[in-house]
Order: structure tokens, then sequence, then C-alpha cells
């Protein structure tokens, strides 16, 4: 018996799950993050634009290509060690470095992904990132002293993560060479895997945090212009019980804001969509960070929903507002439209009164007409018929005008019964 096939997907969906490994870091080390991002449609970009810039990078140091078509790479570029994914709206470079410098966080330092080489990129920087990792201090008031002096102290966010494993920080601050800063004490004994998984989460919570902000900006944007449509929509809504404008006028100015509104909402709902799958991811890299406190110091969770969380409801305010906007505009016009049909039915109802009453006066007429067209044959059929009877007439010794006389009621008799058979037959 020959063996079972394998469904054609089988080994690229297992495959997929061991596609981005963490990183396998010494202490110390030094990773340099920076993700890039079309500013519009990002979605439906040409992916083989960012591959190019990717081997152009490789070519610098005679590194070896990835597989065509590939979406995440992993080599090294001189000393360093690159990582290269590509997303659905953007791509991330991270060089992993061993050893760190003298002067923390040395702009230096980003010189591993050179400043030619990403200005030639398919898109603009939408987060770059520094992180410095090494031992842990001796003590806390050595490790807080290292961190009042490489940080702002007013957005510091410090824990310690993975079971005591190490301490993270970070004050969410681009510093004067364009760099975001995050500093990772590990304890002696951390595993280089650990260590990697815990940077690899520093990184996609900036990451995840930069492009879920976007979603605040196109928030602002849309609260904008239903700023502006919510007064339309409200005094027509408002009028729909008067006069004036008349209901037609106002069924047609609602379908226009009702389609201004679905527009804005075909426009937006990616965006929102992705906003809300960022935040979510947000979030499950801060809690399987498992946190806690060092000395009444706020934690990255702490930070995030004092700072991030706010902007993340403003989101979902605005998608809200446009879905209760766009409802109000579908009521309101179910309410037009039955509003114009009673309209529509009322006049249609004196209209066939009116056909009605002029049917009667056509039927009276009609019933005149008759009795006239009665009166009018019988006059030529007893002239006709008086010249036929005048012979007998003047047999009998009789008068025309006697013999005229005698046959007016038979003539307009027969004429009658004739006129109504015909009706009948008609109807």
């Amino acid at each position: 018996m020959p063996p079972i096939s394998d469904h054609p997907l089988r080994y690229a969906t297992v495959n997929e799950l061991h596609a981005r490994p963490f990183p396998s870091l010494e202490v110390p080390s030094t990773a340099v993050y920076v993700a890039i991002k079309e500013p519009f449609a990002a979605v439906n970009r040409d992916r083989t634009q960012d591959l190019s810039h990717l081997l152009a990078l490789l070519d610098r140091h005679g590194s070896a290509h990835p597989q065509p078509g590939a979406t995440h790479f992993q080599g090294p570029i001189g000393r360093s060690e690159l990582k290269w994914e590509s997303h659905t709206e953007f791509v991330t470079y991270t060089a992993f470095s061993r050893g760190v410098s003298k002067r923390p966080f040395d702009p230096a330092e980003a010189q591993v992904l050179p400043e030619d080489w990403l200005a030639t990129a398919p898109g603009k920087r939408l987060t770059s990132v520094l992180i410095r990792v090494e031992l842990m201090p001796a003590s806390d008031e050595d490790l807080f002293a290292q961190l009042d002096d490489w940080f702002v102290p007013e957005s510091l966010a410090v824990s310690r993560v993975v079971d005591g494993a190490a301490v993270i920080a970070g004050d969410f601050r681009i510093d004067p060479a364009g760099h975001m800063r995050f500093a990772v004490f590990v304890q002696p004994g951390t595993g280089p895997r650990r260590i990697g998984r815990i940077v690899q989460r520093l990184c996609e919570i900036e990451t995840y945090r930069a492009m879920s902000m976007l979603g605040l900006m196109r928030s602002r944007d849309l609260s904008a212009k239903l700023n502006t449509l919510d007064p339309r929509l409200s005094a027509l809504v408002s009028g729909l019980d008067n006069a004036e404008p008349a209901p037609e006028a106002a069924l047609h100015d609602l379908l226009i804001i009702s389609a201004e509104l679905e527009s804005l909402a075909v426009h937006f709902s990616f965006r929102f969509g992705a906003t809300a799958a960022y935040e979510a991811i947000v979030n499950q890299r801060i809690q399987v960070l498992r946190e806690t406190r060092i000395e009444g110091r706020q934690t990255f969770a702490e930070f995030m929903m004092r700072r991030y969380d706010p902007a993340m409801r403003t989101v979902k305010s605005a998608e809200s507002r446009l879905r209760g906007m766009a409802e109000r505009a579908q009521r309101a016009a179910e309410l037009l439209r039955t509003r114009v049909d009673v309209e529509r039915s009322a006049q249609n109802q004196k209209l066939l009164e009116s056909m009605d009453k002029r049917a009667d006066l056509q039927l009276r007429l009609q019933r005149t007409v008759e009795g006239l067209s009665v009166v009018a044959i019988s006059y030529y059929a007893v002239s006709l018929a008086a010249y036929l009877a005048y012979p007998l007439a003047k047999a009998l010794h009789m008068g025309k005008e006697a013999l005229t006389a005698a046959l007016v009621l038979p003539v307009v008799g027969l004429v009658w019964l004739l006129v109504r058979r015909i009706r009948k037959a008609l109807h």
C-alpha cells in the first residue's frame, strides 16, 4: 500500500511556528532595532522593495541571501547578528552585537545599520531602539543611580521580570540621536535564550505601541470630521416632526450624510481593527514579562495604564461614535421613509377618491348620453318607419301625422331595449 499523502500546506503551517525564533544573547550585549513603515497603504506596498533593501545591506558585508519571497531572515553582518522580519504593515531590522559601549547608549552603536543605507529604505522610520544588556549591579542603590543618570525620572518605568531573572527599564522618550532607550540588567546565570526573549519582547512592545498609536492620530482626524457631521445629523433628526423641509428633501440630505459616514467607516475600519490587534499584543507582551515592583517605582504595565490606555480608549471612543452616528442616520432614514410612505399613501387615497368621483361623473354623463342617443336614434328610426309604413297607412285611410304618432312609442321602446342590450354585452 502506498503511504498516505500529506496536505500540500502541512509542512508550511508547521514551519511557520518556528519561523521567527527568539535570539540568543550573551551578557553584555547591545541590540539595535529599527521598524520601517510606508506612511500610506502599507498593506499593499511592493514587498520586493523591502527584500531588495535587505539584500543591499547583506551585500555590504558579503552575507548570504534569504530565499526568494522570504518574510524573515537571520544571519551575520560583520561582527553582529541580523534579524529581519516582514510584517503586514512594516519591516523590522534587529542587529545584536556582543559587548556594550563605554558611553551608555552611544549613538555610534546604531551605525551597525548605516545611516546612508537607512536613508534609501522604502518607507519611513517608525521606531528606533537601543537596548543595553549587562549584568545586574551589586545593589539596588547602584541600579537606581545608573537609571537616574540614563533616563528621565518622571517617565521612567522599571520592574523585575521573568521571576526576578532580570530588571528592565525605559522612559519611552526619544533621545537627541533619534533613538528610544531600554536597559536590561540580568542576574548571573540567566540563559542566553531567556535574555533574548526579554529583549525581543521589549522590541515588540515598542513597535506595537507605536503602531497602535497611529490609530490615535487617525481617530483625531475622524473626530474632526464627525464634529462637522454631527450638527447636521442632529438638525435633521430634530426636524423629523416639522413640516419644513419637505420629507423628500430631508431624506435626500440624510442619505448624503449616511453616505459620508459609510465612507468614513470604510476608510477607517482597517486602522481601527489593526489598532485593537496591536493593543492586544502590547498588553500580552507586558503580561508575559511577569513584572514585580521595585521600591515603589512604576512598572511597564502601570506606565501603559496611565499613558497608553487613555489613547486607546480615545480610539475606541471615536470608533464607537462613528458606529453610533451611522446607526442614528439609519434609524432617521427609516423614520423619514415611513413618513414619506404615509404621506404618499394619503396622496394616493385622495387620488383614488378623486378618480371615483370622476368615474361617477363619467357614468352619469354616459347615461345622459345614452338617453340622448336613444332619442336621436328613435327620431331617425320613426322617420324611416313612417316612410316604410306610409303605403299601408294610405290604404287604411290614416294620415301621416297619425301614423307617425302611432310609431313613436314602439320604436322608442325597441331602440331603448337594443341600447341596453348592447351596454350589457360590453360590460
